[in-house]
């Protein structure tokens, strides 16, 4: 019941995108609320993350009777060439459709429903070509090096209750299944600093592949700019079936401390105990630890810039641990103009032909997008990005003796404000 009335309330409120009103309603107050509490909401990202709460809000929004239903979809046509003797070349299709409805109840509480899709599954199980991207497996028999994976098609869909304890004070209950837990900066995908990119962090299973979790439940409490927050979720990452709901597991744990100093500012500090999330190493737990600064800043005349700063740490049962840093920028010098870069660097068991060597690699991206507006709400738009890798001496004769680059060439859509 719930994957039917959160699938066709996002299909819905993706509809009223074409509305030409996007207050309309009923007579009702539209609630501007966050759907953990009483704050802006703008702060709210992926799951139950926080951004700063000057983020642009990027979601249609229309009023129907009591529930305020919000859309938004982002669609990227891919051209990615990878250098090398492990690099290849694909076109494909990612991006998300999100969409939620939104009511208030009595007794100062509220209840948010959330949706999201993906296209990924539709690349093949094999994903596309990313050198130094490793996690996850295409045939549940091998693993995915150099290729990010794809994201199952349901994404997201869950249910949170919010109750107002006063002005600045709130508690929470989020279930999704799929959800994310209380761990790590908001989904790539979700950061202001990074969503433009089409191109996934190779930090990505350091800070946030919890993001698609088959079974979760994350209890909150929420004063003024601070959020303490535990889940209780599935460990294991999801299977190369992308098309399924999962069974949930709820064998792992997950604490997050977040505080939003200012409207430019979002911190977080989490902790994980994963219980097995690797298919192909189903003996091996893992903790994680996980901190991160997102920074955003709105400038006159529809200019504004983004940040993000992460660092995440996998300490396996077995072998050594590893860390991973990202630092992310992206920066709007004109309403239909976008600039992006980002800088990584990982410590990584995945990429050699030895499980117990560990091997420090890193990349730099940066690329451009030029979006053309066709309606309001409607834009598409067209981008390119270059990137540099990075990799230790030990590497470099299977990558053909050097450091290869990449490329990606996009056509962008986007529906939402």
């Amino acid at each position: 019941m719930l994957v039917g009335l959160m699938v066709t309330s996002s299909l819905l409120s993706l509809a009223l995108l074409a509305s030409t009103d996007p207050h309309a309603g009923h007579g009702m107050a539209m609630p501007m609320t966050g759907a953990l509490g009483n704050y802006p909401m703008a702060r709210d990202a992926s799951g139950t993350s926080w951004q700063p709460d000057s983020t642009p809000h990027a979601m249609g929004h229309a009023m129907r009777g009591a529930w305020m239903l919000m859309g938004h979809t982002l669609l990227n046509g891919v051209y990615s060439w990878q250098e090398g003797p492990r690099g290849d070349e694909k076109v494909f299709l990612a991006g998300m459709v999100m969409g939620s409805a939104r009511r208030d109840l009595e007794g100062d509480n509220s209840l948010t429903l959330r949706g999201m899709l993906s296209p990924d599954p539709f690349m093949g199980k094999r994903g596309y070509p990313l050198l130094l991207a490793a996690g996850e497996t295409a045939d549940g028999a091998t693993p995915l090096v150099d290729r990010q994976h794809p994201h199952d098609l349901f994404m997201e869909l869950s249910a949170t209750w919010a109750h107002q304890l006063g002005e600045s004070r709130s508690l929470f209950l989020y279930a999704g299944l799929p959800g994310e837990p209380a761990f790590g900066p908001p989904a790539f995908m979700h950061r202001p600093a990074a969503m433009t990119s089409p191109e996934a962090p190779i930090t990505h299973h350091w800070l946030d592949s919890t993001h698609i979790t088959f079974g979760v439940l994350t209890a909150g409490w929420v004063r003024g700019r601070w959020k303490l927050e535990a889940s209780q979720f599935t460990g294991r990452e999801p299977d190369e079936d992308r098309y399924d709901i999962e069974r949930p597991r709820m064998d792992s744990t997950a604490f997050r401390a977040s505080w939003n100093p200012g409207d430019n500012w979002s911190l977080q500090a989490s902790w994980a105990d994963v219980e097995s999330p690797e298919q192909l190493e189903p003996e091996v737990d893992e903790d994680r630890l996980s901190a991160s600064a997102l920074y955003g800043r709105a400038l006159e005349g529809g200019r504004s810039w983004s940040a993000t700063l992460a660092f995440g740490r996998k300490e396996p049962t077995e072998g050594d641990p590893a860390n991973a840093w990202a630092l992310e920028a992206a920066f709007v010098p004109a309403i239909n103009w976008q600039f992006f870069a980002r800088a990584e660097w990982v410590e990584t068991h995945e990429l050699g032909d030895e499980d117990d060597v560990v091997h420090e690699v890193g990349k730099v991206s940066f690329g451009a997008l030029r979006t053309f507006p066709v309606t309001a709400r409607v834009s598409l738009g067209l981008g390119a990005l270059y990137t540099v890798n990075e990799v230790d001496r030990e590497l470099r004769p299977s990558y053909g003796g050097g450091n290869p680059n990449g490329a990606m060439v996009f056509l962008q859509f986007f529906a939402g404000t």
